[in-house]
């Protein structure tokens, strides 16, 4: 019995073998980048779309903890103080010296979200049309239910907050004259806030579930 020794598959061989091992090679490169590309897209089309719910979700568990409170929403005070027939709401900043410094509503002033004081209130009547926000909605909230339990009978707290606000593109000032900016209050909260509305910022000390 005799075996045929086994045929040697040349230069041509070799090559074509190469030439397919890099066409496979090549194709799964392409393939990876795609997914990525794909993946990068989805996260970015994710993050975006998940505001409207972070801010849902936030307004939901603060009505929760405070049922009893009138919510606004951002348009809602834009065309409301736009509106010279209308009494005007008494703006209120639920937020820290700092925040406020960086950014804050027209004609706003600032109450102290955890030790407020009525005198931004004084002289004027239990039902005066009042307008509270914060960043987010929580320490609005806060402040709206402490001023209700003083007697004042038409609190609205800002939805969404000054970030809602900003993102909707209604006007901002700092020192009296126009901004953009907005204190992210502490970073993974500033990512509500959009990018050209976001400072880079220390993060301020957490003394509420939410700002």
């Amino acid at each position: 019995m005799t075996f045929d020794p086994p045929e040697d598959e040349g230069s041509e061989g070799r090559w074509k073998r190469h030439r397919e091992e890099e066409s496979s090679s090549n194709g799964l490169r392409i393939f990876a980048i795609v997914v990525v590309a794909l993946l990068l897209i989805l996260a970015g089309v994710a993050f975006f779309a998940g505001r409207p719910i972070a801010f849902s979700v936030i307004q939901r568990k603060t009505a929760g903890k405070f049922p009893e409170i009138r919510w606004v929403k951002s348009a809602e005070l834009a065309s409301w103080r736009a509106d010279s027939l209308r009494q005007q709401p008494v703006v209120l900043d639920a937020r820290t010296e700092t925040e406020f410094d960086v950014s804050h509503l027209p004609d706003a002033t600032r109450i102290d979200p955890y030790r407020p004081l009525l005198r931004p209130l004084k002289g004027l009547p239990e039902s005066v049309p009042i307008a509270v926000y914060s960043s987010v909605g929580y320490r609005g909230a806060r402040v709206a239910h402490w001023l209700a339990a003083q007697g004042y009978t038409n609190v609205q707290n800002l939805q969404g907050g000054i970030f809602s606000w900003a993102n909707d593109d209604h006007p901002l000032v700092r020192q009296g004259g126009p901004t953009t900016e907005v204190h992210p209050y502490q970073p993974r909260w500033g990512f509500l806030l959009e990018s050209g509305h976001r400072i880079d910022a220390p993060a301020l000390e957490k003394r509420s579930a939410a700002p």
